[in-house]
């Protein structure tokens, strides 16, 4: 079969494991509204939102359409932090991942009239007393945000394990939480919590990523700044049920790099914070056996794989 020879016979349902604005939600509704002004592909694109475990619900869904390559999900390294803590029993190489889209920065972020002005702040508090920090985290124990708080923990010289926190579907969900009062830190993704940051409710005081965020996060120091050797970011993709057409992989590569090459994806990511890091092909199996790698040696090194004592 070619690539000629398949395309979509009816609608498309791409699966968000995050509630409506959650992490996994917006990429979701981004890459609809380019497909569909791009008119890339000539059926309905219909989004469908499956929450739970840090997406490990969706893909549990997208695991029973095997062969199926008109359902497709948002993709993210909880696909490999849930087998590795035994939330699942599978990871990306159950499925067919067609494509990382973007990279998006953690962030730490308190309330405006919080007593923590600055990442040393938190540092403090952490070394003092790892479970005095009440901390709202998205959208996993395991996932990059609660890796890059673990390393922070570390380097204060406290055991990440001992650490307090309240674990949200949505970081909306967990933003809600740290504004209520119930918690003193959330660690989300940048993006999640423009609003309250525009709105004046809440500080960021630090972010993982290579270099400094612009605009709202000007003032944020990375934790590399801060001497934590940790810059680590939450990666978006699109993944596919297992065992689909070779053509329709062709299809679905050929439709997510026209997508994603287009002004209007570039607009969304400057928009939204998120680093351009499309990787497909060969390249992104080995991107993603090499996260496969990494996320294990962490999660081992800071005590959180399923097992250790």
């Amino acid at each position: 079969m070619t690539v000629t020879e398949w395309k979509p016979e009816h609608e498309i349902e791409l699966v968000a494991g995050t509630p409506p604005g959650g992490g996994q939600d917006r990429p979701a509704r981004a890459l609809i509204g380019v497909i569909e002004a791009q008119k890339l592909v000539d059926v309905p694109v219909r989004l469908t939102n499956i929450p739970g475990r840090g997406g490990g619900n969706a893909w549990d869904y997208l695991r029973t359409k095997a062969g199926d390559p008109h359902v497709l999900a948002i993709n993210s390294p909880t696909i490999i932090s849930n087998k590795l803590l035994a939330v699942s029993d599978f990871d990306y190489s159950a499925l067919t991942p067609l494509c990382t889209l973007y990279t998006e920065a953690p962030a730490f972020a308190v309330r405006a009239e919080s007593a923590l002005t600055s990442i040393g702040h938190i540092i403090e508090r952490l070394a003092a007393d790892p479970g005095g920090l009440a901390v709202s985290l998205a959208t996993a124990i395991g996932n990059t945000n609660h890796i890059a708080l673990s390393m922070m923990t570390r380097h204060a010289g406290s055991d990440p394990r001992k650490l307090s926190i309240a674990v949200f579907d949505s970081a909306r969900d967990a933003i809600g939480h740290l504004i209520s009062g119930k918690s003193e830190l959330a660690v989300v993704t940048a993006v999640s919590a423009v609003p309250e940051l525009e709105s004046s409710q809440l500080r960021a005081l630090a972010v993982s990523s290579p270099t400094r965020l612009d605009r709202l996060f000007a003032d944020a120091p990375t934790l590399v700044e801060a001497g934590i050797s940790c810059d680590i970011g939450m990666w978006r993709g699109v993944i596919a049920p297992a065992s689909i057409p070779s053509a329709a992989i062709s299809f679905w590569e050929q439709v997510l790099e026209s997508a994603t090459t287009s002004g209007q994806w570039r607009a969304e990511l400057a928009k939204k914070y998120w680093a351009n890091t499309y990787s497909a092909g060969s390249e992104l199996q080995d991107f993603l056996d090499c996260e496969r790698k990494l996320t294990s040696a962490a999660l081992h090194d800071l005590g959180l794989m399923a097992g250790q004592g």
